[in-house]
């Protein structure tokens, strides 16, 4: 299958300490990858490499069959859309303005923005349930408001493949069941790729296709949840005792407690 983001023998590195060593994958159309990990175990590491955000020691990222640096920063965001961990900047504009930054890499003028691109940030807010929050200004949302509507930008922003670092984080429990089941239909239906660092291994055997397990050695384990998922592998991921779950087609693990 021809894939939209590929890794070639990457190694990725810290001061004092190698994260991963030559890890290849293909992320293909369709697809939702969890990566998990325990924490400084290098799940950052890897969503910037894999943006060009960060480099890569060795090895080589690859878009589309061609080398992730070749490509323009706009071409990029096209292709990849990244949902970073944390935000820095403080923006004091509407929710509508800042959903909006995420029409950037299809603005057609300087000027302002195009119907287009309004009408695709609107279907974005109601996306993600802040229908009626458009006009509210971006600093007066609760951290789970602004969680939602950091998520709206990405969606406005329309990208194959999203790269979302922790996008559960300030989420209560019926709003992460929504995102994951939104991301769930974009790669279902309109053959969206999605690699997302979660914490919770309540959701990845129920929302992925895929897996990234990174362990503190270093070493790697990918491929399909279906096979890289069970209670074993994760107990010597997060080195705490699990129970495994099953109801339908998903399953689901919790702490030992």
């Amino acid at each position: 299958m021809l894939g939209i983001l590929s890794t070639n023998a990457i190694t990725l590195s810290v001061p004092g300490r190698v994260l991963c060593c030559d890890l290849s994958f293909t992320v293909a159309p369709g697809q939702i990858w969890a990566i998990l990990g325990a924490n400084g175990s290098g799940k950052t590491t890897l969503i910037h490499a894999l943006s060009g955000l960060g480099p890569c020691e060795r090895g080589t990222v690859l878009l589309n069959g061609e080398p992730l640096a070749s490509g323009n920063s706009r071409q990029r965001a096209r292709e990849i859309g990244v949902l970073l961990q944390q935000e820095d900047a403080v923006f004091w504009g509407s929710v509508l303005e800042y959903v909006l930054l995420g029409r950037f890499p299809h603005a057609r003028s300087w000027l302002g923005w195009s119907s287009e691109d309004e009408q695709a940030a609107s279907a974005a807010i109601d996306e993600v349930g802040l229908a009626g929050f458009a006009s509210r200004r971006y600093t007066t949302l609760s951290g789970g408001e602004r969680q939602r509507a950091r998520i709206a930008q990405i969606l406005a922003q329309a990208p194959r493949l999203f790269l979302l670092d922790e996008p559960l984080q300030h989420l209560d429990l019926r709003h992460q069941s929504a995102v994951l089941n939104l991301f769930q239909r974009l790669a279902r239906d309109q053959g969206r790729a999605v690699m997302m660092v979660l914490h919770d291994t309540l959701w990845p055997g129920r929302f992925c296709t895929h897996a990234l397990l990174i362990h503190d050695d270093g070493t790697v384990r990918a491929g399909a949840a279906s096979e890289v998922l069970d209670r074993d592998s994760l107990e010597r991921l997060y080195g705490c005792r699990l129970q495994e779950f099953a109801q339908g087609a998903g399953r689901y693990f919790l702490p030992d407690v």
